[in-house]
């Protein structure tokens, strides 16, 4: 069966085939030669690629296509489809060959050539030639008049500098985006928690608090930059305030409560405020009433009223919002139950509904990008897949949160 990537090679194929025999009609209307030998050779050439595409040989069909196809202004945008073409099939060193033998020409316009030189880009990118790129790409900024052309060299320079993590560089050249692209203040305030993850490892805690702040002011709802401010107070020992960081992230992000739980509760037991702490998982329950919550309230009660208490709150809890995490954790207080109260065994079907949910949670999804779908089992700032910044979330749901 033919992919998408040989459909479009036959798409460009019908348009060859279509454009020679426009030509070579044009030429029996105006000319009274005998029939043509290089229209002849250009018609079986025509065919001899159709023939490979047809028998799924697509690099020679694509190959007798590009020699059929002579260039000019005409055909430069099916051979920069071409060049495309390749890169997307992961062979990104032809659509350089292709590429940079149309920048050989001399007869292309100005707008023509910096296209091709921003396709080349992208081919040196695809191949991680970061370094040939960059300079591509600065000379396109530094002469080109077209502005639809220098946001797609911006956009592309920032990838580039991004995967370099030049987060300096990165953010100079985004920076004078962000009135017309909003959007794009996402991406910097992540920079801006990189520069100060590199800055507390440096000991440069200050510089690293200004960035996080920056980074708040670019985006409000940065999760990422409250959490490290409020690791930087508790380093600090001023455990109040790295509460009240913490306080901040619901509004935020609900589903970003089970990620700050660990922190917060680091914080309330370091000033000795097991009740404070209890309190605050009340007021995040009325908010979110997520499983990480329930079963952080039931660790509290058990230890302060033993196992029953806690299988009463869990229990009562988990029937407004049933979840896999919270039977699991419901089945362990009942099996702890059994054996406070005499019994030398647990009963065996408590067992068996443990060993489902036991097997059932070591395969669940703990994490998923909002953008692409990407599972992850530890929470990624940066999704691996689609390369957007804060979209991977806790899982919510039965199988969740």
């Amino acid at each position: 069966m033919l992919d998408v990537a040989l459909l479009s090679v036959l798409l460009v194929a019908i348009a060859i085939g279509y454009g020679l025999g426009y030509h070579q009609a044009g030429r029996r209307r105006h000319r009274s030669l005998s029939p043509s030998a290089p229209s002849q050779a250009l018609s079986r050439d025509y065919f001899v690629g159709l023939n490979y595409l047809l028998n799924e040989q697509p690099d020679e069909a694509i190959n007798t296509f590009i020699n059929v196809l002579a260039v000019n202004s005409d055909t430069v945008d099916t051979h920069i489809a071409l060049g495309k073409l390749f890169r997307a099939r992961g062979e990104a060193d032809k659509a350089v060959s292709i590429h940079q033998n149309l920048l050989a020409r001399p007869a292309l316009s100005q707008h023509t050539n910096e296209q091709i030189q921003l396709e080349l880009a992208r081919d040196f990118m695809a191949l991680g030639v970061h370094d040939r790129a960059q300079r591509l790409l600065n000379t396109l900024l530094e002469h080109s008049s077209d502005d639809e052309l220098r946001y797609a060299a911006k956009q592309l320079l920032v990838d580039l500098l991004e995967r370099e993590k030049a987060w300096h560089q990165a953010l100079e050249v985004i920076q004078p985006l962000f009135k017309q692209h909003p959007k794009l203040r996402r991406p910097a305030a992540h920079w801006l928690c990189e520069l100060a993850i590199e800055e507390i490892s440096e000991a440069s805690r200050a510089l690293a608090k200004k960035h996080l702040k920056k980074a708040l002011q670019l985006d409000e709802s940065c999760v990422r930059a409250t959490l490290l401010l409020a690791e930087l107070e508790m380093d600090n020992g001023h455990y109040g305030r790295a509460i009240g960081r913490l306080d901040n992230i619901p509004r935020q992000e609900l589903a970003h409560i089970p990620t700050m739980l660990p922190a917060l509760k680091n914080a309330y037991l370091r000033r000795n405020d097991v009740a404070g702490f209890e309190a605050h998982l009340y007021r995040l329950l009325e908010q979110a009433p997520y499983t990480s919550i329930i079963i952080s309230l039931g660790q509290l009660v058990h230890q302060r009223d033993g196992v029953d208490k806690a299988i009463e709150l869990v229990g009562e809890r988990l029937r407004a919002v049933p979840s896999l995490g919270g039977l699991d954790y419901l089945i362990d207080l009942y099996i702890e139950s059994q054996r406070l109260n005499g019994k030398s065994s647990p009963d065996t079907r408590l067992l068996l509904l443990k060993h489902h949910t036991d097997a059932l949670l070591l395969n669940r999804t703990r994490h998923r990008c909002r953008h692409c779908g990407f599972a992850s089992d530890a929470l990624q700032w940066q999704c691996p897949s689609c390369r957007y910044w804060g979209t991977i979330k806790p899982v919510i749901g039965v199988e969740g949160e």
